[in-house]
């Protein structure tokens, strides 16, 4: 019998496990109630990013290049790379939280930074704008990886419910994404003089900050349930160390705002370089724990190699599938025209209401569950299906009149999207978790972000091709929506193959 498994509580009954070092949490819904929480505090961290998301590229367009079409590859190019240093940022709040001040003072940090980076995005100039967007950079980086390692950290080794709770972690992200690009499109569309034609972007960036600022109350006001999981190290300073960090961060945002201004292909060197240092951190540390620990690191490494490729194709909803939408999918129903950013809201939309079933799958599977190899290998080959879609589409659908394709194509891609990234990204959080040293947790899951920084540069670069220097056209978004359905399938594929491999290098982790 393995001591170590958990069976879920009942409605209002605390449990803990014995030498795990987790409180005894009461159980709401068969899961830790600090869970909700950081739901909660989530959903709205995911309003705000997502709320200025959507609107982004479509600004920069709008704002910067008067609405040409030329300025399609730049924008789409610094999208990616504000995504990419987002997620590349997390690796540094790993050592912030780890080392210095504790995951809960990282996130209340974080916090303040990201709500300062919106409101600073609201002033119309360029300069201004990247300004912003470095100032929420340096915020998600403290933000972004430690709410996610605290969820980790309500489960003990070998509780089966782990998946199934960062499952529903990843509704309360999908649930706050969904919200935000409806609400935040209605607004700019009926504020500040904005209209269908002409959004008033301004009020989307002034509700995003509103949001992160509910998030940081709702933290704020909840994280006493945490029962300590997650407070600064032992005889930390208090104010002092908070202090010292803070003003590292103000120091960090001239380097942010210079790093969104070169070449994207600089950039994905540099991100390169970034990934290789905590990787080789993570690798000696496994190496001193052991060979198991050594093969599980390893195991993890390769992981975050597929990982890139996914989201190289999976992050274009900002930028080519919006220009997409805007200049060759038919949102005609009648006189009235579906808003360019409500097709954003389509992933969250199946992943709240697929993520549930996926959730009860993987447990409902018990022995059968599909490795962890496997379920990326399903990821990627479900990205694959959409790009697919898109090549069908744009070679046999496309309308001779208008040259434009069927709105239900759009929808669909980000449906079977969903899909595959409900195999992939829940599952890669819950793994970094498992796989990562004991002691390097928080490092491993900035690891984790920054693979994902990797593919969202990298994003922006296919992109910007996709666009070319004229604006998209029917025939440059066949030629680059084939080859992404090559790329993700022929991984998808390999992966599979080597998955009993990686298997074994994870010694039994499920």
């Amino acid at each position: 019998m393995n001591s170590n498994r958990v069976e879920p509580a009942g409605p209002g009954m605390e449990q803990a496990v014995p030498g795990s070092g987790i409180p005894a949490f009461t159980q709401t819904l068969g899961h830790p109630r600090p869970l909700w929480m950081l739901f909660m505090t989530e959903f709205w961290e995911r309003f705000a990013f997502y709320g200025m998301r959507w609107a982004l590229a479509l600004y920069i367009v709008a704002q910067f290049y008067g609405g040409d079409a030329s300025g399609e590859a730049p924008a789409s190019e610094l999208y990616g790379a504000y995504l990419a240093l987002v997620y590349g940022a997390a690796i540094f709040g790993g050592y912030v939280a780890d080392r210095l001040i504790g995951y809960q003072r990282a996130i209340l940090l974080g916090a303040v930074f990201m709500a300062a980076g919106l409101f600073l995005i609201t002033v119309p100039s360029q300069a201004w704008l990247k300004i912003g967007l470095a100032t929420v950079i340096v915020g998600n980086g403290m933000f972004k990886p430690i709410i996610s390692t605290l969820v980790g950290k309500l489960y003990a080794t070998g509780d089966q419910r782990r998946d199934s709770g960062f499952t529903i972690f990843y509704m309360g992200i999908n649930m706050g994404a969904f919200a935000a690009p409806l609400l935040t499109g209605w607004l700019a569309e009926r504020m500040f003089g904005g209209n269908p034609d002409m959004p008033a972007y301004k009020v989307v960036f002034i509700a995003s900050g509103i949001g992160m600022v509910l998030s940081l109350v709702w933290f704020w006001f909840g994280r006493a349930q945490l029962k300590g999981i997650g407070a600064a190290p032992a005889g930390a300073p208090g104010a002092g160390r908070v202090l010292m960090v803070a003003l590292g961060a103000l120091a960090a945002i001239p380097v942010f705002y210079v790093l969104l201004t070169i070449d994207a292909g600089v950039l994905n060197w540099i991100l390169l370089a970034l990934f290789i240092v905590p990787a080789i951190m993570l690798l000696a540390e496994g190496i001193r724990e052991g060979a198991v620990q050594r093969d599980m690191v390893i195991a993890m490494l390769v992981i975050f190699g597929f990982n890139v490729l996914f989201w190289m194709f999976f992050e274009q909803a900002g930028s080519s599938f919006n220009f997409l939408a805007q200049n060759i999918v038919d949102r005609d129903f009648g006189g009235w025209i579906f808003p360019v950013g409500w097709f954003q809201s389509v992933n969250s939309v199946a992943i709240i209401v697929l993520a549930p079933v996926m959730a009860w799958l993987w447990v409902k599977m018990g022995s059968a569950n599909p490795s962890i190899p496997r379920k990326f290998g399903l990821g990627l080959i479900f990205n694959s299906l959409a790009f697919l879609l898109l090549m069908f589409a744009l070679s046999s659908l496309v309308d001779p009149q208008t040259l434009k394709i069927p709105f239900w194509t759009l929808v669909m891609v980000y449906v079977i999207q969903s899909v595959g990234e409900l195999c992939l990204s829940p599952i890669g959080l819950s793994m970094t978790t498992k796989l990562a040293p004991a002691r390097l947790t928080g490092l491993a899951m900035g690891g984790w972000f920054l693979s994902v920084a990797i593919g969202n540069n990298l994003s922006g670069i296919f992109a910007s091709s996709v666009s070319g220097e004229g604006g998209m056209t029917v025939e440059s978004a066949h030629a680059g929506y084939t080859f992404g359905f090559w790329a993700l399938l022929g991984a998808g594929v390999v992966l599979f193959l080597i998955a009993p491999l990686i298997q074994r290098l994870m010694h039994g982790v499920k």
